[in-house]
C-alpha cells in the first residue's frame, strides 16, 4: 500500500484530469499499454476494479494498493506523459506538475510509510489507531504540528494496545515513558534481555536502549513544537521534514513492537 495522503491524490487527480472518470487523454486500451509499458503491471487487472471499472476508479485503486515505488513511478511517467499534451501550460498547471514530482520523488525514496502500521491496525480492529494513522498521513505535509503530536500519541496507543492484549493494562493515566519502558519489559526487549555470549550482543543492546527513547523524544518534541500546548503568538513551527522524521521514528518504533508482540505471543 502506498503512503499517498488525502491531498496528494486531490493534486494528482486534478493535474491527471480524473473528475469525471477519465484519466488525461487515454482510451482503456492506450492506459493498459502505457502502464504495462512503464511499470509491467495490467492496470486492468481484476483486483484494480474493486471500486469501479472507469479509469480513474481503477488509476485510485492502484495507488491504494501499490507500494510507494511502483506508485511514484508511475506518478512520475504521467507526469512527463501530461507535458506532452500540454505544451503551454499556465503558471498554475507548470506549479503542479512540480507537485506532482515532488510527491513522486518522496514515495520513490521511500518516506515514512505507514502501510505496515495499516496491516497491524487491521488485525487488531484497532479504530483508534487507524484514525491515527490517518490523521499522520493527511498532517505530515499540511499540518506539521498535528502530524508531531500524533505521532507521540501513536506511540502510546501501540503500547496500550499491546499491554491489553497481553493481559497486562497499565491503569491510570501512564506518561509515553512508563508505557513504552513495561512494553519494551513485557516483550523481553530490554537490553539486559541480551544473553552477553550471543553474536552482536553489543551492538542490539545498544539500538534497543536507543529504541527505548524514541517515546520520549517525540514528547519532548511535541511539548516544543507539536499539538497539544499553548504556543507564543509568534512562536513558529517546524517545517514538513522534521514532521516526517517524528512520524518515521514513531513508525518504525510501533512496528517493531507490533511484529514482535506478534510472533511472541
Amino acid at each position: 500500500m502506498s503512503s499517498l495522503s488525502m491531498s496528494d491524490r486531490r493534486i494528482l487527480e486534478k493535474h491527471f484530469q480524473m473528475e469525471a472518470g477519465y484519466v488525461l487523454n487515454f482510451s482503456d486500451h492506450t492506459i493498459g499499454q502505457f502502464v504495462s509499458e512503464a511499470i509491467d503491471r495490467d492496470i486492468h487487472d481484476e483486483k484494480y476494479k474493486i471500486d469501479g471499472t472507469s479509469k480513474a476508479k481503477k488509476l485510485r485503486t492502484f495507488w491504494k494498493l501499490e507500494s510507494d515505488y511502483l506508485v511514484g513511478k508511475l506518478i512520475l511517467e504521467m507526469v512527463d506523459y501530461e507535458a506532452t499534451l500540454n505544451l503551454t501550460p499556465d503558471a498554475e498547471a507548470k506549479a503542479r506538475a512540480e507537485k506532482c514530482r515532488d510527491i513522486a520523488t518522496r514515495l520513490l525514496a521511500g518516506g515514512p510509510s505507514l502501510s505496515p502500521l495499516k496491516e497491524h491496525a487491521k488485525v487488531l480492529n484497532a479504530n483508534h489507531l487507524a484514525e491515527q494513522i490517518r490523521r499522520m498521513e493527511t498532517a505530515v505535509d499540511t499540518d506539521p504540528s498535528l502530524a508531531i503530536g500524533t505521532a507521540k500519541e501513536l506511540i502510546e496507543t501501540c503500547c496500550k494496545t499491546i499491554l491489553a492484549e497481553r493481559g497486562k493494562p497499565i491503569s491510570g493515566t501512564p506518561d509515553v515513558s512508563t508505557l513504552t519502558k513495561e512494553t519494551l519489559k513485557e516483550l523481553k526487549l530490554v537490553p539486559e534481555g541480551i544473553p552477553d555470549a550471543s553474536r552482536g550482543a553489543d551492538v542490539i543492546k545498544r539500538l534497543l536502549s536507543n529504541l527505548g527513547t524514541i517515546g520520549n523524544g517525540l514528547a519532548e518534541l511535541r511539548s516544543l513544537y507539536g499539538t497539544g500546548h499553548g504556543k507564543d503568538g509568534n512562536s513558529k513551527g517546524l517545517s514538513a521534514r522534521h514532521a516526517k522524521l517524528a512520524v518515521g521514528a514513531a513508525a518504525t518504533l510501533a512496528v517493531f513492537l507490533f511484529e514482535t508482540h506478534k510472533e511472541t505471543k
